[in-house]
């Protein structure tokens, strides 16, 4: 049955697509949260404190989330691949006058993490343009296999640290812009938008779904596993440094495995979505979640102990973030563009608060405590909302059993 499942999957859509929105999603991602796994070396530079160091992370990820609307508008009228060449062409250009520039004050860096905040935004693009070309009994794993191009943070985390270490943090931005030079090639090639481009969506279309209790269920369960998963993301080369005395290049090599293990399965959330159900893989990834968090935030004292339980705090948040968006399609198929570029917003945001909260908890309490705690009550929240909509959107939602079953 499972190989049957995977013949259909393969027929139904368009792999050089999916392939494409991967790799432009990928590298996107990587150069998103670039100030990160950058961020000691930056803030020993320009003399930074934790307060303007949380901020200076978590400007491209607030970025990143507001123009996902923008960009969600762009894709319902242009299309994916027009609006991912035209995104791509103004995040290189930044890179490129960050390598030129050398970056000499902090307002250099929160410009350029405005620039890269559009990079966050390929989220509203590469989902819908992968999506678009598959039926709804494939969409968890379709989007799961996109959207596994937040493994790009991973690659920020492993190789900016020593490379910038090398070569200066400025010569960083310059190769993170020939490696997106060649991703723009190999899209511009590859990527297509699908046939069943539904008919553009105007501002207007993000309000009427804003009258929805459902959309705003969404927004905050995505505010949760991928905030979680992209704030941690940003932020735990810094805390690795400040909490355990990380040499930067080692602190990246820890974040790098936390955020491996939560991009890595992201697909996996959404094919256990499609084969369990998206609402009860989420019930399961929330509480995890949240106790993990939990526990980080008593500050442990061993290191491995505390790696151990990034990991598996990344491990639920990755695969919730492919288990929301098996959800999405479901209830908002026809809406998928502006649902994308909304949801995702909302995911941003999640992890501006949680990657600024870190650095102002620890600027003005000494700790980190209190930023991951709120974050961990935030998972319970999202918990109890999935208890509130279940039965409703089970009843609502889920298709009888036979060809093509679909589980919420």
């Amino acid at each position: 049955m499972h190989t049957t499942t995977e013949k259909s999957f393969l027929k139904s859509g368009h792999l050089p697509t999916l392939f494409a929105a991967f790799l432009y999603f990928d590298a996107s991602f990587m150069v998103w949260v670039l100030l990160g796994p950058l961020g000691v070396q930056i803030g020993r530079t320009l003399h930074l404190d934790p307060a303007h160091k949380g901020l200076m992370v978590a400007v491209p990820v607030l970025a990143g989330a507001l123009l996902r609307i923008p960009n969600g508008l762009s894709v319902d009228r242009f299309g994916g691949r027009r609006t991912a060449i035209v995104a791509q062409f103004i995040v290189i250009t930044g890179l490129l006058l960050a390598w030129a520039t050398g970056l000499p004050s902090y307002g250099s860096v929160l410009a350029l993490g405005l620039v890269l905040g559009l990079a966050g935004g390929s989220f509203a693009v590469a989902l819908p343009l992968a999506s678009r070309w598959y039926p709804k009994e494939h969409q968890g794993t379709a989007l799961g296999i996109a959207g596994a191009g937040n493994s790009g943070t991973v690659l920020a985390a492993l190789f900016a640290p020593a490379l910038g270490l090398a070569f200066g943090y400025a010569s960083v931005f310059g190769m993170a812009a020939a490696i997106m030079v060649v991703v723009l090639c190999v899209f511009s090639i590859l990527a297509k938008d699908s046939p069943a481009h539904p008919a553009p969506q105007s501002l207007g279309a993000y309000l009427r779904v804003l009258r929805l209790h459902d959309t705003w269920w969404f927004m905050l369960f995505y505010s949760v596993t991928f905030g979680g998963f992209v704030g941690l993301a940003a932020s735990l080369t810094i805390y690795f440094h400040t909490q355990y005395g990380l040499a930067a290049v080692n602190a990246g090599y820890a974040t790098a495995a936390c955020v491996f293990v939560g991009s890595s399965v992201r697909p996996l959330g959404g094919w256990l979505a499609d084969r369990i159900g998206g609402i009860a893989a989420l019930s399961i990834f929330y509480v995890v979640a949240a106790a993990t968090l939990a526990l980080v935030s008593i500050g442990l004292p061993d290191l491995a102990l505390a790696l151990a339980a990034f990991v598996l705090a990344m491990l639920a948040l990755g695969m919730g973030n492919g288990a929301v968006f098996q959800l999405v399609p479901i209830r908002f198929g026809r809406e998928i563009g502006v649902m994308t570029g909304l949801v995702g917003m909302a995911g941003g945001v999640g992890g501006f608060y949680l990657a600024s909260s870190l650095g102002f908890s620890k600027q003005f309490t000494g700790s980190y405590q209190d930023g991951f705690l709120v974050f961990a009550a935030l998972a319970l929240v999202a918990f109890a909302g999935l208890m509130t909509v279940r039965r409703r959107w089970r009843a609502d939602f889920t298709s009888p059993p036979g060809n093509g079953t679909v589980r919420i």
